[in-house]
């Protein structure tokens, strides 16, 4: 199975958040930087390893304690789930999308200044 098509879960975006940010780990390393008091480490294994069956992760099996790392690439799956939620929640309109998302978190001065930039950059193209 192609990884480009694969969703992820809301479970497995988790996983693969760990693994962008921390780089290859082990099941142990992401189950303890999920802190998931709810679910066991067997819970994160079998996750992860359904997540190698899809393509999400790789699994380097050359040691006793098996590292994983994502397959993925975290922009990409980013923009496609972004333009998923445009698409289906907001009937295509990328701006009721960013009018909702600030209108539910307080952005700081930095993200709105931030935003105020690209904004700027997208009108002068």
């Amino acid at each position: 199975m192609s990884n480009n098509n694969v969703k992820p879960t809301e479970g497995e975006m988790e996983i693969l958040q760990v693994l962008w940010e921390k780089g290859n780990c082990t099941v142990r390393e992401v189950h303890e930087a999920l802190n998931k008091k709810e679910s066991g480490y067997t819970t994160t294994l079998k996750l992860m390893q359904i997540m190698h069956e899809k393509g999400l992760v790789d699994r380097d099996t050359s040691a006793k304690t098996h590292v994983y790392r994502a397959l993925i690439n975290k922009e990409t799956t980013q923009q496609h789930l972004v333009k998923k939620m445009i698409d289906n929640v907001f009937n295509g309109s990328a701006a009721r999308l960013v009018m909702q998302a600030l209108g539910n978190k307080s952005a700081s001065k930095e993200e709105i200044d931030l935003i105020k930039e690209y904004l700027d950059k997208l009108e002068n193209k």
